[in-house]
């Protein structure tokens, strides 16, 4: 073990022992601590943004790309979102000590399960700085102790935000280890942190698709994957055209770095004419570069407003997180499935139509953590969900799917009460 390791596993033990300790807070007392960090946020502001000033300096001079940059961002406008997601888990209800499925048996035995914490969560996220306070302001309503490592991109702003987190839990009364931060930039101990299995209890990635493969393959404990979006929109031949053109111009340009914005539009053969005029006209005010298969390409012609170019095979299947879609015709709500089902991640997927039974077996057949009936895939979020932000949006389907708040940080235990009975 190296003195990085070392300090590692420091962190790991202290996060183990503040566990048991938070697991046993009242609701009142995780509560003051999310008004705390709240109010800090604001009070520290200065102090935030001159860190996240430096990162952005830093990530400029390494020639990030803009997707980049504007995930590593923040602003006045955006610590207010911060601390307005903050206020939002704390009026939610404390998922810990709740009794659910509790019945009596014949024998008298009086069965139930306690919803109860995790333990110590574990994150390896990516560039954005947000994600720093929104897990552990999810962990610690949840009862959970979290061990966080960030990007080096945002090693800056991360460290502070961590700080302020502690620093207003510490005040409130709760265990300030229940948050650790790795303030070090060194690779090696991401293997290290997959290693801990006798201090971390559940792993979170956040980032693009091979971090998460990395974590996926690596861990030694269990791993929620997911957050690698490939959203498709399929354009039915009985949609309201202006509204799937509101929807699509929303799910592609509202914030196109993001996992849940649009990456391929499925337009179906009948409405593709008046649709895809339509709907170029509005993306090209935005800047949308669109890559179109030869029958959208022969409706669409390039010009100096439109930026067209052929689709190639890899354009089905990318997550491309800037102003690109790509976009294909085809002859029915099958084809639409086929290609969904072969190029989907299981992110979050729509469908725009005024047939019901088209909407419906859209829901039933299409497999993905959240699915979209005349809706932007912009919606899957925990703000959003009312969950009032999350640790991760899942694409697993084992214990957690979608956005994942405080309900999906907890585990349950059985609780029987009896009146001297033994089993005969």
């Amino acid at each position: 073990m190296t003195v990085a390791t070392d300090d590692l596993a420091a962190k790991g033990k202290l996060a183990h022992d503040a566990a048991r300790k938070l697991a046993r807070m009242s609701t009142s007392v995780k509560n003051q601590a999310l008004y705390n960090i709240a109010d800090a946020l604001k009070s520290r502001e200065t102090e935030i943004l001159v860190a996240n000033a430096n990162d952005i300096h830093v990530g400029i001079g390494k020639g990030l790309s803009e997707a980049l940059l504007d995930r590593l961002l923040l602003n006045t406008s955006r610590l207010e979102g911060m601390a307005s997601d903050v206020l939002a888990v704390a009026v939610l209800p404390d998922p810990i000590g709740e009794i659910f499925e509790q019945r009596i048996m014949p024998n008298g035995l009086q069965i139930g399960r306690r919803r109860v914490p995790l333990g110590v969560i574990g994150a390896i996220y990516e560039s954005r700085p947000n994600i720093t306070v929104d897990i552990a302001v999810l962990c610690l309503k949840s009862g959970n102790a979290v061990i966080m490592r960030g990007g080096s991109e945002a090693i800056n702003s991360n460290t502070v935000l961590a700080q302020v987190v502690r620093d207003s839990i510490a005040e409130a009364g709760l265990p300030q280890d229940a948050v650790q931060f790795i303030d070090s930039s060194d690779r090696g101990l991401v293997e290290y942190m997959l290693s801990m299995k006798e201090y971390i209890d559940l792993m979170i990635p956040r980032g693009g698709a091979d971090l998460i493969r990395f974590v996926g393959e690596n861990a030694r404990m269990p791993v929620i994957t997911g957050g690698v979006g490939v959203c498709h929109t399929y354009v039915d031949k009985d949609a309201n055209v202006e509204n799937a053109v509101a929807i699509a111009y929303n799910a592609k340009v509202q914030r196109p770095t993001v996992c849940n914005a649009l990456d391929t539009l499925l337009v179906h053969s009948e409405v593709a004419p008046s649709y895809l005029p339509a709907i170029a006209k509005e993306w090209a005010k935005a800047g949308v570069e669109i890559h179109c298969d030869l029958r959208a390409f022969s409706i669409l012609s390039p010009s100096e407003v439109l930026n067209l170019k052929l689709a190639t095979e890899k354009d089905w299947g990318m997550e491309f997180l800037s102003l690109t879609a790509a976009v294909k015709v085809v002859d029915s709500l099958d084809e639409a499935l086929e290609h969904i089902e072969q190029y989907g991640s299981g992110h979050s997927e729509a469908i725009i139509t005024e047939d019901y039974s088209k909407a419906m077996r859209f829901l039933d057949d299409v497999d993905a953590a959240a699915v979209f009936v005349n809706a932007s895939t912009r919606f899957t979020d925990g703000s959003q969900f009312g969950l009032g932000a999350e640790v991760a949006i899942s694409t697993n389907k084992i214990h957690a799917r979608g956005p994942m708040g405080l309900r999906e940080l907890t585990s349950y235990k059985w609780t029987i009460l009896g009146t001297g009975q033994v089993r005969s």
